[in-house]
């Protein structure tokens, strides 16, 4: 390696020994993954669900037996199906299934009410949805002004161990949530369809072309379908797998909670467990008794999670109870991990938790902190193999807007040139988020640009100030905005749940962070939650909270 490679990618002198800086990718398709495994570790455990248990080999027939029949629904190569479900087996299987017929998936968040679906029909043009019996009716309600003209339905039971899928519907039954799903010609029993038919040939698929219409949370305006082609994800998937010296495939076992629909669940552990013959064990919601029940009983090497869960874990008061020993890699993501979630967490569990970034736009991930290597407390870690990052237009201080290029980048929003044209430039993802790097190559997000909080003439940067709360003893959870002040422009509020049983008032809090802050960074205000708006895989949602203080300061009026 010259010493120009190494000035310009500082990082690599702190790659754990065993990762490569780069790597070679092969010429395939996002399903070849599941038809590889299944060829290698065919017996081997894929998924269990509620205890029920699916070889790859199962769930790669399963998978062709579900292409099969969408291409009898007259599913042709480049339409859309999409996945309003959990996570399921039937996820797993919809997913490769769809994908080894051609088509291009959609996941749907299940909880999403019926304006977000219709957007979502509308603006992907899906032609096939797959979805719960629980949720059909949203689906229904909004189908006719759409170009759905199949729809495949699944019980969550239908995968159930047998006794269990026996029982499932009286405990259903009695706490009304027996969906009555109507006959037709175009709606179909996810069940039937298996059983109609093996599994027919594959259909030739160009890597380059779309896999996954993934939309963005939509915090920032109406959300927006990133275009991921297969080559993206391969390469993504192989990325994140480069950082796992200690894997051992068809041995380890995953925590499967983070939700498939997200770019992070659909990477990190659907496509990452099937590439490497990690049993998955599916979680369909955060449930935190749920969680640890599974970690105990099925010992479980990684974990991928979200801030909010290990802060849930740390928070846990009969922790002790579990076994969480042999947990050794977990990587948080979809927001910053507050330092002393971290500590707390593996002084707890004895695993290793260490912060990683990413977006929808890049499949998701672009940088990770090592594992066993170096790492830097608040950091997003370190630029994955064949990823480059700079900072683009820094201010004295080295804090910018964080540029990625790469071959796990989009290849642009769905059907918007216009909104494509800003945020790619030259190869370039801006990723609208203020970053700086020291001069190791290690990284740190200071905050998204749109929530930088403006007082007084200087700029304060939420997630600061919520690192310095996260460290009062009673405080469970924090999040920090921006409210209008007739003298500073802005002044800093903090919304704060207190841990259960602990007791604090606002002077408390504020007279916690002046020793530990500029004073034009200490909150001014603060409001105590029981609990924060937070998106389905646990990110709490800033910009909620700046919509409904801006509903108040209306109404105020």
């Amino acid at each position: 390696m010259s010493t120009a490679t190494v000035h310009h990618r500082p990082w690599l002198r702190f790659y754990e020994p065993g990762v490569p800086h780069t790597l070679s990718y092969p010429d395939i398709a996002v399903h070849q993954f599941l038809d590889d495994t299944a060829a290698q570790y065919p017996q081997a455990v894929g998924t269990v669900f509620f205890g029920a248990q699916q070889t790859f080999a199962e769930l790669q027939d399963r998978a062709g037996r579900f292409a099969s029949a969408l291409r009898r629904l007259g599913v042709k190569p480049g339409d859309r199906v999409s996945l309003h479900l959990p996570n399921s087996p039937q996820f797993v299987i919809a997913y490769y299934g769809a994908l080894a017929a051609g088509a291009i998936v959609v996941p749907f968040n299940p909880l999403y009410v019926e304006r977000e679906i219709e957007h979502q029909l509308i603006d992907s043009g899906a032609e096939v949805a797959v979805t719960l019996d629980l949720l059909y009716p949203r689906l229904a309600a909004v189908r006719a002004h759409t170009r759905v003209r199949e729809v495949i339905v699944s019980a969550i039971n239908d995968f159930f161990p047998p006794m269990l899928r026996l029982l499932y519907p009286i405990k259903a039954r009695r706490e009304g949530h027996v969906v009555a799903v109507p006959a037709a010609r175009d709606i179909h029993r996810f069940r039937d369809l298996m059983e109609a038919g093996a599994p027919a040939g594959p259909v030739r698929i160009d890597p380059s072309s779309t896999a996954v219409l993934l939309y963005t949370g939509g915090t920032t305006g109406v959300p927006k379908g990133a275009v991921l082609t297969h080559r993206n994800l391969v390469c993504n998937v192989l990325q994140a797998r480069s950082w796992f010296t200690a894997l051992r495939p068809g041995q380890d076992t995953m925590v499967a909670v983070i939700p498939f629909f997200h770019s992070y669940g659909m990477t990190s552990a659907m496509n990452f467990s099937v590439a490497t013959a990690t049993r998955m064990v599916l979680i369909p919601r955060f449930q935190l008794d749920m969680v640890l029940k599974a970690i105990n009983r099925y010992r479980p090497q990684i974990f991928p999670g979200v801030p909010t869960i290990y802060s849930a874990i740390n928070a846990y008061p009969e922790l002790k109870r579990y076994n969480l020993s042999s947990i050794t890699a977990c990587i948080s993501g979809a927001a910053g991990l507050p330092v002393e979630v971290q500590k707390r967490f593996e002084t707890s569990t004895g695993g290793k938790l260490v912060e990683g970034y990413g977006l929808t736009e890049t499949s998701p991930i672009t940088h990770v902190n090592p594992i066993n290597g170096v790492r830097r407390a608040g950091s997003i870690g370190l630029p994955v193999p064949d990823t480059d990052a700079r900072i683009v237009d820094a201010n004295t201080d080295g804090v910018g807007e964080l540029a990625i290029t790469g071959p796990q980048v989009m290849t642009g929003y769905w059907n918007q040139p216009g909104e494509t044209a800003q945020v790619l430039r030259d190869g370039w993802l801006l990723t609208g988020d203020m970053a700086k790097m020291d001069s190791d190559g290690f990284f740190y997000i200071i905050d998204r640009k749109k929530e930088l909080i403006l007082t007084g003439g200087y700029n304060v940067f939420p997630r600061e100030v919520e690192e310095v709360l996260y460290g009062h003893p009673a405080v469970a959870e924090a999040a920090t905005i921006g409210v209008p002040d007739p003298h500073r422009g802005e002044v800093v509020k903090a919304f704060v749940v207190l841990k259960e049983g602990q007791r604090a008032t606002a002077d408390d809090i504020i007279e916690y962070c002046r020793p530990r802050l500029a004073p034009y960074k200490v909150p001014k205000l603060v409001e105590f939650r029981t609990q924060l708006p937070k998106s389905l895989i646990g990110k709490i949602l800033r910009r909620v909270l700046m919509d409904e203080e801006r509903s108040r300061t209306v109404s105020a009026r």
